[in-house]
């Protein structure tokens, strides 16, 4: 699960990248959701992901992981990416137990 939710902070950082014609971050980017989750719930999540020493997972976070797709973000916990944005999928599968929710991810 954390893995997943690793990987989907580092779909959302790319996300945050795409531009519109103009050159400018398009606003859609801000509204778009993956796997249930707002780009800005998966970006309070990423220090958690991140080693030496992650911090605990922001309030933003945990809300943001206790509505998301867990079956959904389950399928990008192998991506190649998370590793090039220095999330760390074992930590990231650790995040819903570190907000203290019950349900486990299905991966």
């Amino acid at each position: 699960m954390k893995q997943v939710l690793l990987l989907v902070v580092v779909l959302v950082i790319l996300i945050n990248f795409v531009i519109d014609n103009n050159g400018v971050v398009a606003k859609e980017v801000d509204d778009a959701k993956i796997c249930n989750m707002t780009v800005a719930e998966l970006m309070e999540c990423r220090p958690a992901a991140v080693a030496p020493n992650p911090p605990s997972p922001t309030q933003a976070c945990c809300s943001g992981v206790s509505h998301g797709d867990m079956g959904c973000l389950c399928s990008y916990k192998n991506s190649p990416l998370l590793p090039t944005f220095g999330i760390n999928p074992t930590l990231a599968l650790q995040i819903p137990a570190k907000c203290g929710l019950p349900n486990k991810p299905p991966c």
